[in-house]
């Protein structure tokens, strides 16, 4: 019997206990961290004094999020060998952001994308759309988010269909989940800033190795480091049997009597791994991380630390997705969840349980839901400040004030869109709480690699580009992966939508874009440049003396 099963009040207790203690110390930073953010450069970028390692840290807290814990865990548990085809492409796309962004996007910018992105282009407009891009790519990584924060709250809190604890049932209890996740990302973004989001990340990143490391050892334990009688185990409880080890069980499915459909499943693969690969080098969380630090060099390094990170726990993920196939079971996975989000938590509840006895199984539940916790509101508060500072550095200081704007009210601005960012957020996500959460940052990413990535790149080596080709490439990859996401499956006509079966205007027959939206953003880019005469190769000069040797870069510290 689970541990929830045998003493529901105990475990509530010892849960809402260590989230209490966790939330207490992670504001504690937070508060501490504000009292020394006086400038728009600590509030945006923490004062650009944090080390490689803990730089690092701070990217892979940011990266081994609810998705990577509870959406990559979940995804393994359902579908097996395609599971971790995320972990591959998470991982592998840090390679473009080592050897391509890290360096020029350090030397060139202060706060945000569009820093470099507006270096020799006219600044209201492409500021403004990258403005945009930028909230659009964050608001679907923070439904990821939000959507793993109600799963783990109605699972530990073992609200089974007519139970209610403080008055709320399950779903009740989820929604109150997102909300106030919502209000603590806020929270650490309107007090910390930077600096106190950072330290946030580096204290989760340590407690959620350490607690993903001492799960994935139980499950080595209990099978005798045997890891062909584990995969053997998952295999069968999968209900799929050979089939789970191998691909083709979520991605690229043949369909024998339908070429057309098996053609777009195998599509929607290659869909999906172009998103993965290319979206990390656009995602605006990841990309202002560069700007923490106090030079190119010590970005390199903090990268290379960040890849350890997340490559250690990506290997752990399969361990923990493959043990909750084989211990829980796919059935009982779906049964509490049907995204499968709640697989590690529930490998914990039942190994635990079975191998340390219920009071110390019970402690662990709630160490590794505390730490899938801290996982989930690290990651939002580093959306929410990419997004808030975006907002208040490109948009109102650059557009509206017209460079004008003090520090004071910069900083003052960046504060109220963080709360707009939560509002948006928390709403969204009560509609989407069907969906897998790994899923979701996929299309976050995809999103990122059509609209921020193309426009990024040429800026930096394309002597021709201009303000139209990075305004249309800019709002021409959003728009073609927004839109190709919304006339999907994802939105409408299938049982885990985000508006229900019951509803359908799906056309596009793939769930990942990045196959045709990349191309696009592109496509509108190259386009855009040569639908204007404008030409500045000076500044690209300038740009690729300052990019590639760091020369000047310090005038960004004051631009």
């Amino acid at each position: 019997m689970s541990i929830l099963a045998q003493d529901v009040s105990t475990t509530r207790t010892l849960t809402l206990t260590v989230f209490i203690l966790m939330i207490a110390a992670t504001l504690t930073i937070t508060f501490m961290a504000g009292r020394r953010t006086k400038t728009a450069a600590d509030f945006h970028s923490g004062g650009r004094r944090f080390a490689a390692w803990q730089n690092g840290f701070a990217i892979g807290s940011d990266y081994i999020s609810a998705a990577s814990f509870l959406g990559i865990a979940g995804t393994i548990s359902l579908y097996g060998y395609d599971g971790f085809l995320y972990s591959i492409g998470f991982l592998v796309a840090w390679l473009i952001a080592l050897l391509v962004i890290a360096e020029p996007l350090r030397n060139s910018g202060r706060f945000t994308m569009a820093d470099v992105v507006s270096f020799r282009t006219k600044q209201r407009p492409v500021r403004t759309a990258a403005a945009v891009s930028t909230l659009g790519v964050s608001v679907f990584y923070l439904l990821a988010q939000m959507v793993g924060a109600g799963s783990l709250i109605s699972l530990l809190l073992g609200l089974k269909e007519g139970q209610t604890f403080l008055g709320m049932d399950g779903q009740t209890a989820a929604n109150a989940a997102i909300v106030v996740v919502g209000l603590l990302m806020v929270l650490y973004v309107t007090f910390g800033g930077m600096k106190g989001t950072t330290w946030v990340q580096i204290v989760k990143a340590c407690v959620l190795m350490g607690g993903a490391i001492i799960l994935a050892v139980l499950v080595m334990v209990h099978y005798g480091f045997n890891i062909s009688a584990l995969l053997g185990d998952a295999a069968s409880s999968s209900g799929q049997g050979q089939a789970f080890l191998e691909p083709g069980l979520r991605y690229g499915t043949e369909v024998a009597s339908d070429a057309v459909q098996t053609m777009w499943n195998k599509l929607d693969l290659i869909s999906l791994g172009i998103a993965l690969v290319l979206g990390t080098a656009g995602l605006p969380h990841i990309l202002i991380r560069f700007y923490t630090v106090p030079d190119a060099v010590t970005a390199r390094k903090s990268v290379t630390w960040g890849i350890g990170i997340i490559g250690v726990f990506y290997l752990i993920t399969l361990i923990l997705g493959f043990g909750a196939a084989a211990v829980v079971g796919a059935e009982a996975i779906r049964e509490q969840n049907p995204g499968g989000n709640t697989a590690a938590p529930q490998l914990t509840e039942v190994l635990a349980g079975q191998m340390l006895g219920n009071t110390v199984g019970a402690i662990l539940l709630a160490v590794i839901a505390a730490a899938a916790f801290a996982a989930i509101l690290s990651t939002v508060a580093g959306l929410t400040i990419a997004s808030s500072s975006s907002l208040a550095h490109d948009l109102y200081n650059s557009v509206i004030k017209r460079g004008t704007a003090t520090e004071r009210q910069e900083v003052r601005f960046a504060k109220v869109a963080a709360f707009g960012v939560g509002v948006i957020a928390v709403v969204l996500a009560i509609y989407a709480q069907n969906l897998n959460v790994a899923f979701l940052v996929g299309l976050a990413f995809a999103i990122a690699a059509s609209a921020n990535l193309p426009t990024l790149l040429l800026s930096i080596f394309w002597r021709r580009f201009n303000t139209s080709g990075a305004v249309w490439g800019i709002y021409g990859g959003l728009l073609s992966a927004v839109v190709l996401v919304v006339f999907s499956s994802t939105v409408s006509g299938s049982p885990n939508a985000l508006l229900g079966e019951d509803v359908d205007f799906s056309w596009f027959p793939m769930t990942n874009p990045a196959l045709f939206s990349v191309p696009a953003g592109f496509l509108f880019a190259v386009l855009g440049t040569f639908a204007s005469r404008e030409s500045r190769p000076d500044r690209f000069a300038a740009m690729q003396v300052r990019a590639f040797t760091g020369a000047g870069a310090e005038k960004a510290e004051s631009e």
